[in-house]
């Protein structure tokens, strides 16, 4: 068997659980058997951490998969696709590891399943080096959307660092197939706006500090729009620990959607976290591109699986969007290209990523 079996170097490029997410989910979706090797051999703690380790496994159960190497600190995994199947799967990091992770690397798999799916995935809602549930529902969402699929996302509980315990459940429909997306007319700004939270033992003037502080910084580049950033305090009963953050997005006159967002930590002045957040917003808005740097590695996967030819407009492309696209090009038939975009104003930093996807057909529709 084994000399059929892709190899993966999970040390190179990002060198990050990015890898093994798209790896793992296209070895499901193709029904490649896989090895990856050296899993994010360059980080302080190489090998697998319990969220990868959650996301290897719920892909291993949405398709009756076998999975060796599936332990924590693990540097080399191999796993065998079986066929994929719906249902109700659950993935639990037991810490504050992402959701939204474990979502990324289990929906394009059950977008191709037998049959309706519903996942509870469980850990952190709003962790660092993640995108928050809140930029899942309001950016990611509407706009992979666009891919001609729909999805549910309940924010059961949220969870925050150290101990995680937040849970989402998605809910998702098979599709026969996914539609390409051209996303290259920005448009202009029509509206900001967004959510500063505070959940557990902070007050909610912590939030308010945060709001107000990001409204400050956006006016001093955009004077004329309206910005509504609501202060929340999450209930109790919905939010597990203590944590605070912001989440600020800017939609455009073509439906483009792009955020920034930053977390609380003991001991950071609320005024930067809002303050940062507004900043990444800002040099989001700046570049000229349709998608900002969170989501441009996101739609990757999409792209490659959907038929026909997807173009996106970007700001400058992430390691993280260059390793998702090298690995999609080395397990599917797409074919990508990222060429300089010829801008009528040319101190824009943007490219066009475009994407002659392999156009996957569900087997089981």
């Amino acid at each position: 068997m084994d000399g059929d079996r892709v190899e993966i170097d999970g040390g190179i490029m990002e060198g990050g659980g990015q890898i093994l997410r798209v790896s793992t989910a296209l070895s499901c979706l193709l029904g490649l058997p896989l090895r990856v090797r050296r899993i994010r051999a360059g980080r302080s703690q190489p090998g697998l951490r319990p969220q990868h380790l959650s996301g290897l496994e719920i892909v291993r159960d949405l398709c009756d998969g076998k999975l060796n190497g599936g332990e924590i600190g693990s540097t080399e995994i191999t796993f065998t696709p079986g066929k994929i199947k719906g249902g109700t799967h659950i993935a639990d990091t037991k810490t504050a590891g992402s959701v939204c992770l474990l979502m990324q690397v289990a929906m394009p798999c059950v977008l191709f399943a037998a049959s309706p799916s519903e996942l509870h995935l469980k850990g952190g809602t709003n962790a660092e080096m993640a995108p928050q549930i809140d930029y899942t529902v309001m950016v990611f969402k509407p706009i992979v959307e666009k891919f001609n699929f729909t999805f549910n996302c309940d924010i059961k509980r949220r969870g925050y660092y150290p101990q995680g315990g937040g849970e989402v459940v998605v809910q998702m429909s098979p599709v026969k197939e996914l539609s390409p997306i051209n996303l290259t007319d920005r448009g202009t700004v029509t509206k900001i706006y967004g959510r500063a939270f505070v959940a557990g033992a902070l007050p909610i003037k912590l939030a308010k500090d945060m709001s107000s502080a990001a409204v400050r910084c956006i006016r001093k580049e955009i004077r004329d729009l309206y910005i509504n950033i609501q202060p929340v305090r999450e209930p109790d009963d919905q939010a597990v620990g203590t944590g605070s953050g912001i989440i600020i997005v800017a939609e455009t006159s073509t439906g483009c959607l792009l955020a920034g967002s930053s977390l609380g930590k003991r001991g950071k002045n609320s005024d930067k976290v809002g303050i940062e957040a507004a900043e990444i917003l800002l040099k989001n808005l700046k570049h000229g591109g349709t998608v900002d740097d969170s989501l441009q590695d996101q739609l990757i996967i999409f792209m490659a699986l959907a038929k026909g030819v997807s173009r996106v407009k970007s700001g400058p492309i992430t390691l993280h969007t260059q390793t998702a696209i090298h690995f999609a090009e080395q397990l599917t038939k797409a074919k990508f290209t990222v060429t300089k975009s010829e801008d009528e104003d040319p101190s824009n930093d943007t490219y066009i990523i475009e994407c002659q996807g392999m156009g996957m057909i569900n087997p089981n529709l």
